[in-house]
C-alpha cells in the first residue's frame, strides 16, 4: 500500500518536479546568454527542452542562443517549430516568426526573410519593429535585384563588344588576304605581259642601257667638237710633168 502511494505521489508531483529543473535550466541558461557565452547557453537551454520537460521559453531561448552562433539553420528550425505549433498564442508565433525573419535575413535569405516578416505581422499587425525590418528587407532585395540586372547588362555589353571586335578582327583579315591576293595576282599578270628574253636576246632593260651609253656616248664626242677648230687637210698640188 506504501508503494502504492509513493507511486501516486510520484505520478503527481513528477511534471511538477520536471519543470521546475527546467525552469532552472533556463535561468541558467539566461545567466549565460547575458555574459555572451552563448554556446554554454544553448547547452543549458537543451537541458530545458528535454521531451519530459518542453518549454516554449526554453526553446524559444535555445533559438536566440544559436542565431547569436550564426547557426542559422538550426535557429530557423527552432523558431518554424514554435511558429507552426497550435498550442502557442498568435503573440508568441508573431515573435517566433520575426527572429524567424532575422536569422533569413541575417543569412542573406532576403526573400525568405520577408514572407516570415509578413507571417508576423499577419499574427500581430501593431509590431513596428517588424514592419520596420518587412522594409528594411524589401529594400535591399530591391537593391540586390538592381545590382543583378546592372551586372547581367554590363556582361552582356561586354559580351557584345567581344563580339564586334571579333567580326572586326575577321573582316580585317579578310580584307588583308584579299588584298594579299589581288597584289598577287597582280604580279602574276605582270610577269605574264612583260616578255621574256630569249637566249642570246637582248632584254628590254639591257637593250635600254646600251641605248642609253650610246646617246651619253655621242654627247660627248659632240661636246669635244664644240671645244675644238676643225683642222682641214692640206691639199696636194700634182705637178704637171
Amino acid at each position: 500500500m506504501k508503494e502504492l502511494v509513493i507511486i501516486l505521489l510520484f505520478l503527481v508531483q513528477g511534471p511538477f518536479l520536471f519543470a521546475q529543473q527546467g525552469k532552472r535550466y533556463i535561468k541558467k541558461g539566461n545567466d549565460l546568454y547575458k555574459q555572451q557565452n552563448y554556446a554554454e547557453a544553448e547547452a543549458s537551454y537543451r537541458k530545458s527542452v528535454t521531451p519530459k520537460s518542453q518549454s516554449t521559453e526554453g526553446n524559444f531561448n535555445l533559438g536566440d542562443a544559436l542565431y547569436k552562433q550564426k547557426k542559422f539553420a538550426d535557429a530557423r528550425e527552432q523558431f518554424s517549430q514554435i511558429a507552426g505549433s497550435a498550442n502557442n498564442s498568435p503573440a508568441v508565433k508573431a515573435q517566433a516568426y520575426h527572429n524567424l525573419g532575422n536569422s533569413f535575413v541575417t543569412d542573406k535569405k532576403l526573400e525568405e526573410g520577408i514572407a516570415a516578416y509578413k507571417k508576423a505581422l499577419i499574427n500581430n499587425p501593431k509590431d513596428e519593429e517588424t514592419r520596420y525590418n518587412l522594409a528594411y528587407a524589401q529594400e535591399m532585395l530591391k537593391k540586390q535585384q538592381q545590382q543583378k540586372k546592372d551586372k547581367n547588362k554590363d556582361q552582356k555589353n561586354k559580351d557584345n563588344k567581344k563580339n564586334q571586335d571579333n567580326k572586326d578582327q575577321n573582316k580585317d583579315k579578310k580584307d588583308q588576304d584579299k588584298d594579299k591576293k589581288d597584289q598577287q595576282n597582280k604580279d602574276q599578270n605582270d610577269q605574264k605581259q612583260e616578255p621574256k628574253p630569249q637566249p642570246g636576246q637582248l632584254s628590254k632593260e639591257d637593250a635600254q642601257s646600251m641605248l642609253d651609253a650610246m646617246n651619253n656616248n655621242e654627247k660627248q664626242t659632240q661636246d669635244k667638237l664644240k671645244n675644238k677648230k676643225f683642222k682641214g687637210e692640206k691639199a696636194r698640188v700634182a705637178k704637171d710633168w
